[in-house]
């Protein structure tokens, strides 16, 4: 089932059962890419982890998308949306690495927002060494960072992130909607 947000030729389409494994590998894929490039590897097992992925595709009020790009699959996103408040989350949101660098990303959240219109506010996190994603959310997407996550401030609802050696924390972004305004 596509959702009606195309913005040029990138899409969203509810991501099945059967797409889960697929997006999960390509999703780890395109996030080794920091790692690798600020740590030299991912020698302690995928990032995020399976168990990680796995416990965003099965949370309570999770949506998860396919980006399709001229119908083919080019990433993937998953939502936390309440439909409440409308205040959601950007859970997880990867273009694939052989697709990075063509404006992929800025149509795909453009398509996300044009999916979601009445949420007031959208939050979502990344690793402080990000700097690719922490220049996509502040300066392509609108986000400001309101949060920085460390082992002398932990998130209350991560109170483990920051313990590991090399885990230097995580940098909490918002985007606010107020009075109508997008």
């Amino acid at each position: 089932m596509s959702i009606p947000a195309n913005i040029g030729d990138v899409t969203l389409d509810l991501a099945q059962d059967a797409d889960l494994a697929r997006f999960r590998r390509d999703l780890q894929e395109a996030f080794a890419l920091a790692v690798v490039e600020t740590f030299g590897s991912v020698d302690n097992g995928p990032i995020p982890s399976d168990a990680d992925v796995a416990a965003s595709f099965n949370a309570p009020n999770a949506v998860v998308h396919r980006i399709l790009e001229n119908g083919r699959w080019v990433g993937g996103v998953v939502l936390t949306i309440d439909p409440k408040t409308q205040k959601n989350a950007l859970d997880f949101f990867y273009v694939r690495r052989d697709e990075i660098g063509r404006g992929i990303g800025r149509k795909a959240w453009g398509a996300i927002e044009a999916a979601y219109p009445d949420t007031t506010v959208w939050t979502t996190h990344t690793p402080y060494f990000e700097k690719r994603n922490i220049h996509f959310y502040v300066n392509v997407c609108g986000f400001h960072i309101t949060q920085y996550h460390h082992s002398g401030h932990p998130d209350p609802d991560h109170p483990h992130e920051g313990d590991h050696p090399g885990d230097e924390g995580m940098f909490q972004f918002e985007k606010r909607f107020t009075d109508g305004w997008r």
